[in-house]
């Protein structure tokens, strides 16, 4: 029995389509899926059958992804579209949903993101059957949990930023309950809504969801934006001095005993450390020990370390023309640091 569904990816590297295809040919609807290297092969194919999905690369030669997919919006505008991208731009990903694109996914790096795009893509294909609305994707999660409550709706919402997943359930426009690697209910909520990136999608409803969370969803989000405040005036304070403002945003997140931050060997801002002197020097000879050891090897510049003792987790990273040192608490896991870190990185620069 032919597939109902037909899905074209567009992306100008084979051995990705080739990947692409395999996956999505092994979901549970089955779709029929073709491929294309390049813009106009895709708009060819496109006047020549009727699809389902168009995923497309944004980066490619002659005519790129937003090419394609204003000439799609015009021509085609039932045709759900969805961007698989390298560019994690937060630029690029306003603009695509700004043109009605459904979905914005960063090429997958590890198996579980591959099975995450994999069901988010399936779940855009079933979209089709029951309906949907399109550009949902193009707010954020405050504005998208917002319109959920509005519109007493139920779904569940899944969340993916550096490889750690999050679900937020809701039930007739009442959040319900929330999971995150390891933790359940309101502290899970709270730490998926402070995510700034990453994709989600929106999955059928799960109404026999036990019931975790019991705070109303206004007054959850009325929590989240008290907390976004204060840490934003955190940052501004002081007569402007920012490098101790975002000190004080830094601890005012989950599991972080300790900051410091400093400029090559110029001047050290630490908040939480004894002897900061002396860190700051261990965690400055470790970049270059490692710098050195990189060139030997010819393995490339260490981005990331992470040394751990009996009561605390230490990572270390080199941002532009700073490195930042966190201190957490020793039950942080690796992976939980990584994404601690990379917020903390983004903030400051």
């Amino acid at each position: 029995m032919p597939s109902k569904h037909k899905v074209l990816i567009v992306d100008d590297e084979q051995e990705l389509l080739n990947l692409y295809a395999e996956l999505l040919r092994a979901l549970p609807s089955r779709p029929e899926v073709h491929t294309a290297t390049s813009g106009a092969r895709a708009l060819a194919l496109l006047e020549s059958d009727t699809f389902s999905l168009l995923l497309t690369d944004l980066h490619m030669p002659k005519m790129d992804g937003f090419q394609i997919l204003l000439m799609v919006r015009r021509k085609y505008p039932a045709l759900r579209t969805a961007v698989i991208t390298g560019m994690a731009d937060q630029e690029y990903r306003t603009r695509a949903y700004s043109i009605g694109t459904d979905l914005y996914i960063e090429k997958p790096q590890s198996r579980p993101e591959l099975m995450l795009f994999a069901d988010c893509i399936e779940g855009l294909l079933g979209q089709e059957e029951k309906g949907g609305f399109r550009g949902v994707q193009s707010k954020n999660l405050v504005d998208l949990v917002q319109m959920e409550s509005l519109s007493h709706s139920s779904s569940v919402l899944r969340v993916l930023q550096s490889g750690i997943e999050g679900k937020i359930w809701i039930v007739e426009g009442e959040v319900v309950d929330a999971e995150t690697d390891g933790s359940t209910g309101e502290p899970a909520f709270q730490r998926i809504m402070g995510w700034r990136r990453g994709s989600f999608e929106i999955l059928p409803a799960q109404p026999e969801r036990e019931r975790r969370i019991t705070t109303s969803t206004q007054s959850l989000l009325l929590d989240f934006a008290q907390w976004s405040d204060e840490a934003r005036a955190a940052a501004e304070q002081d007569s402007g001095d920012v490098a101790e403002g975002m000190l004080r945003a830094v601890t005012r997140i989950e599991g972080v005993q300790s900051v410091l931050t400093r400029k090559g060997r110029g001047e050290i801002e630490a908040w939480g450390l004894e002897e900061a002197d002396r860190y700051a020097e261990w965690g400055a000879e470790l970049l270059e020990a490692a710098s050195e050891l990189g060139e030997k090897l010819s393995a490339g510049a260490v981005q990331r370390a992470i040394a751990s003792s009996a009561d605390r987790r230490m990572i270390l990273q080199e941002e532009e023309d700073r490195f930042i040192l966190l201190g957490l608490n020793a039950e942080t896991t690796n992976r939980e640091a990584g994404v601690i870190m990379d917020h903390v990185a983004r903030e400051w620069t």
